[in-house]
């Protein structure tokens, strides 16, 4: 069974973690690695063979571009993950529509391609902000992957289905984030730092029950700083420095060994509904 191999791409900086010990009005002075990074995914995709969607920030794309175009010629899906990282539930409506309708002109623009997916930051669209699908879909996203059905005290929505769905009212698909169901709970099984800090068999062990006994198609997701253990160290809170510094020069092993483990491809190929007609 193929899974989808997803990328959130935006820089150590402007992780949700840092939210509050870092303003958004310096993220120009501070020294960027993310194209760096990104150079080293893309070459470990090639490796193996695979292929991926990068939901990308409209705001690295519009000072990377050259990077956004080795991810399109790559064969890579591009997607959108708003322009600047804001919260889709700290959004008011018109808000919302003028980040993601910025971060997709930029996209396709720079892309040369049309951008159909959005991811909302830090999986922010839930019970509260349903709203933004009606917004996503009229701005001409088919579809979004903005939902973690855990719960997690920056996000989550426990109740939402696991599988891809149609929210009220629309034709955009929610495909929401992998989770393993032990009893009346979700287990999160998509990647982030739940990968980074638990044991790989675990981890593993986890995709293949959804896989093999669920008989369910998994996404996982990373960020190009989570393969970077030489970035710079932001003073924060220790649990912000936990969750974003923990076992970073395990990433990269772990992730080539999840590469070789699995079936991975796009998105848009791996999920049937989310094909153009």
């Amino acid at each position: 069974m193929r899974n989808a191999m997803t990328v959130d791409v935006e820089d150590y900086f402007q992780v949700e973690a840092f939210a509050d010990c870092i303003d958004r009005q310096h993220w120009p002075s501070l020294a960027s690695r993310v194209e760096h990074n990104v150079d080293r995914i893309l070459a470990m995709f090639a490796a193996s063979g695979v292929s991926a969607t990068f939901f990308t920030l409209g705001w690295i794309a519009e000072r990377h571009p050259v990077m956004v175009r080795r991810i399109v010629a790559a064969g890579h899906e591009l997607a959108s993950h708003g322009y600047g990282h804001q919260r889709a539930d700290r959004q008011q409506p018109a808000e919302f529509r003028a980040d993601i309708v910025r971060a997709k002109r930029l996209l396709e623009d720079i892309g040369g391609i049309a951008v159909r997916g959005y991811r909302a930051p830090t999986f922010s669209i839930n019970a509260r902000n349903q709203w933004a699908f009606r917004i996503l879909e009229e701005e001409g996203y088919a579809y979004s992957s903005s939902i973690n059905p855990i719960r997690h005290d920056f996000y989550g929505m426990p109740d939402a289905p696991r599988i891809a769905f149609r929210p009220d009212g629309c034709t955009l698909w929610e495909v929401p984030m992998t989770t393993l169901r032990l009893g009346s709970h979700n287990l999160p099984c998509a990647g982030g730092g739940y990968f980074r800090l638990l044991p790989y068999a675990l981890f593993r062990h986890g995709l293949m029950r959804v896989n093999r006994h669920e008989n369910l198609t998994g996404i996982f997701y990373f960020h190009p700083w989570e393969i970077d253990p030489e970035q710079p160290r932001v003073a924060c809170r220790w649990k912000s420095r936990l969750r974003h510094y923990t076992k970073l020069r395990h990433m990269a092993p772990k992730l080539a060994r999840l590469l070789q483990d699995f079936s991975w491809d796009r998105m848009d190929r791996v999920f049937t509904v989310l094909r153009p007609a």
